[in-house]
């Protein structure tokens, strides 16, 4: 039995296609519907030109690099390949899910929030009279754009160098590549948080030691925790983003030393607080800085473009210089949904 996908013609227009990604042009022409009930349900499309072309990208047996270019056809694969095993590496690394409220997709590099600043009256729960007019929302487009910025790496490697080596080992250094990038953004992200997103809206910051934080300068308390948990009414501080320093004093901290949080640790990989926040260490910060947000109202992320690679350059063999980027940028939805800590 014949099938589709054995008769794909793959070239190189098919990258950056009507602004679509490689994969979903190849979706596009070869359906995985037609495929249920098959022996390659289950396969996207790209997986299974990979299986046309016998390229075994992952294991023990995985194949060289030269593998690709075997013929024009499977050569127009290659470029899919590095933007896959980037990605992989940017998801693994990534954090962002944890602190953005929200993802928008905009094809540009110039972008215009939107903002509700409610006033104190408008927090206030009123009765509303019967017949009264009901209270109101402002919803407003910020002054200013915010900007998005092109993070990426060069590939500096030539054809020959890794054309014997193998698909796993190569994906290896295209994902550290990923989380590089995916670091990057982080570092973008943080820098919105604390300085704002150039609409005046920088994040409050309050220091151990001074009011209203008690405790010492220049040590962590659980104490101090709470006055700086106690600041974010009305909302609520979901998530701590703190530098590695600060980890290790939470850590030791008797509150802390809860079986039931190592043992979710070990299942889940992530660590959370008395306080019932998410507890994420970054390098990104400076030492002596935690960073607490409400992660649904704190932060928005602003996504030019996925993982992109000059196509043309990998296709054609052409390593030297191969450039692999992404394009992101954030925005600040609710000022006080943010707050830093500093030790001293």
């Amino acid at each position: 039995m014949a099938f589709q996908y054995e008769t794909v013609k793959l070239e190189k227009g098919m990258y950056g296609e009507g602004g679509k990604r490689f994969s979903q042009v190849l979706e596009e022409n070869d359906p995985s519907e037609q495929y249920r009930g098959t022996a390659l349900d289950g396969l996207d499309a790209y997986q299974r030109q990979l299986k046309r072309f016998d390229i075994k990208v992952k294991g023990a047996f995985s194949d060289p690099v030269e593998k690709f270019f075997h013929t024009t056809d499977s050569a127009v694969l290659f470029p899919e390949f590095v933007a896959r095993a980037v990605r992989q590496g940017m998801e693994e690394e990534n954090i962002l899910p944890h602190i953005t409220a929200t993802v928008t997709d905009f094809d540009g590099m110039d972008y215009r929030s939107i903002a509700s600043v409610p006033t104190e009256e408008d927090k206030s729960l009123r009765v509303v009279a019967e017949g009264a007019a009901l209270p109101e929302t402002a919803v407003k487009v910020q002054t200013n754009l915010v900007k998005l910025h092109k993070r990426g790496r060069i590939l500096v490697a030539s054809y020959e160098a890794i054309r014997f080596q193998r698909l796993d080992l190569f994906a290896v250094t295209l994902r550290q590549i990923g989380a590089h990038i995916a670091r990057m953004h982080l570092q973008d992200a943080i820098d919105v948080i604390t300085q704002g997103d150039g609409n005046n809206n920088p994040a409050k910051t309050f220091r151990i030691g001074t009011k209203p934080i008690g405790g010492t300068a220049g040590t962590m308390s659980y104490d101090a925790l709470l006055d700086f948990w106690a600041q974010f009414d009305p909302y609520e501080m979901n998530t701590m983003l703190v530098s590695s320093d600060v980890m290790l004093g939470l850590l030791k901290l008797p509150e802390f030393q809860n079986p039931l949080t190592g043992l979710n640790f070990q299942g889940t990989g992530s660590l959370t607080t008395p306080l019932g926040a998410t507890l994420l260490r970054t390098s990104a910060l400076a030492p002596g800085t935690m960073i607490g947000l409400d992660k649904h109202y704190a932060l928005e992320m602003i996504r030019g473009s996925e993982v992109q690679v000059e196509y043309d350059k990998l296709i054609d063999r052409q390593l030297q210089r191969a450039a692999i980027t992404s394009i992101s940028g954030f925005a600040k939805l609710y000022e006080d949904a943010s707050r830093v800590l500093t030790l001293k």
